[in-house]
């Protein structure tokens, strides 16, 4: 199928599908006239793609985990074990950056708060 029939399958924009074919993450094949031809095997690449960028994921990582992607999985039984450390950093980073920012709302809202309680001044 041509890029636009492969992004409305897929659900995502011709624009991705060729973001992740310059990223090397699909491949997808070409027509005598140089159309990309987009089988349904690399239409389940795209999914999990999708899954992984949702997830949170950075693309470097993502390249990683392809070549144990079989159809809209992962066998996770042949992931190995420095792939799942990376994802578990990733992971404590993005816990690290959500405390600090939970740390700044709070202090935000009691800034707020107690800017709410105060009389206010007249000029």
């Amino acid at each position: 199928m041509r890029i636009g029939e492969a992004a409305r399958t897929s659900g995502v924009s011709a624009r991705s599908l060729r973001f992740y074919e310059d990223e090397g993450l699909i491949v997808p094949g070409r027509c005598g006239n140089g159309y990309r031809d987009y089988c349904g095997s690399t239409i389940d690449r795209v999914i999990v793609i999708r899954l992984l960028l949702d997830s949170g994921l950075p693309v470097r990582l993502i390249r990683d985990a392809l070549p144990h992607v079989t159809g809209e999985s992962i066998d996770r039984d042949q992931l190995c074990e420095e792939f799942l450390v990376e994802v578990r950093r990733y992971r404590d980073r993005l816990k690290a950056r959500i405390a600090a920012l939970t740390a700044q709302r709070s202090a935000l809202d009691a800034f707020l708060d107690e800017s709410s309680h105060r009389p206010k001044r007249t000029p």
